[in-house]
């Protein structure tokens, strides 16, 4: 009759097995850490931006060719906007205003488009600032920059006298001189230190 293995032997044989998976799960912690240290970065981690192309006030094509040498602002709303575009427009300019004279463009792009022709958004962001430029263009080119800056977007219900709101994320973004994104601009500190921090991607 065969001998069947002691307790001894068998809590031996785990105990090596364990220690065996501790090792790989270590190697392969290794492996995964120099390749983390040592791999290329990508272009653009953030997946937020690109390109594009709207009007301006004055028949103007915009796009972020254009743009390029030059860090920007993008924030998207529309005219029609009872509070928060304007209370956000108003911010932005009030720290552009503390560049003394170093102001960089700041793009208010229409959520909006079937309302907010090029000349009406122009019209509307010019009374926040020389600095602001209000862009729109067709549904279809609206809608592309939307999904490249992951805006959400969406028409609310038309009411018995045709008017109706959007329903909008509110983010301005930092992008710098190749179009690139850095950051959502914090807007909740004083204009003198938002102004400082747009001054360093000069």
């Amino acid at each position: 009759m065969p001998k069947t293995g002691t307790k001894t032997d068998q809590s031996s044989n785990v105990s090596t097995i364990r220690f065996a998976l501790a090792v790989s799960v270590a190697a392969a912690l290794a492996i995964a850490a120099i390749w983390f240290l040592w791999a290329p970065p990508r272009a653009n981690e953030s997946l937020i931006g690109g390109p594009f192309a709207l009007q301006d006030g004055a028949g103007r094509t915009v796009t972020d060719e254009s743009l390029k040498g030059h860090p920007f602002l993008v924030y998207f709303g529309y005219t029609h906007c009872p509070d928060v575009c304007p209370t956000e427009l108003a911010r932005i300019a009030d720290a552009l205003a503390k560049m003394d004279g170093k102001a960089i463009p700041a793009l208010f792009i229409t959520v909006d488009p079937e309302r907010d022709t090029p000349k009406v958004m122009q019209d509307y962001a010019s009374s926040f600032g020389p600095s602001i430029i209000g862009l729109s263009g067709s549904p279809q080119a609206v809608g592309a920059v939307e999904k490249a800056y992951r805006v959400f977007a969406r028409k609310g219900p038309i009411q018995s006298d045709g008017s109706y709101s959007m329903d909008h994320s509110s983010v301005v973004y930092l992008m710098n001189k190749t179009g690139g994104f850095v950051e959502a601009l914090n807007l909740d500190r004083s204009p003198e230190e938002t102004a400082k921090e747009l001054e360093n991607q000069l």
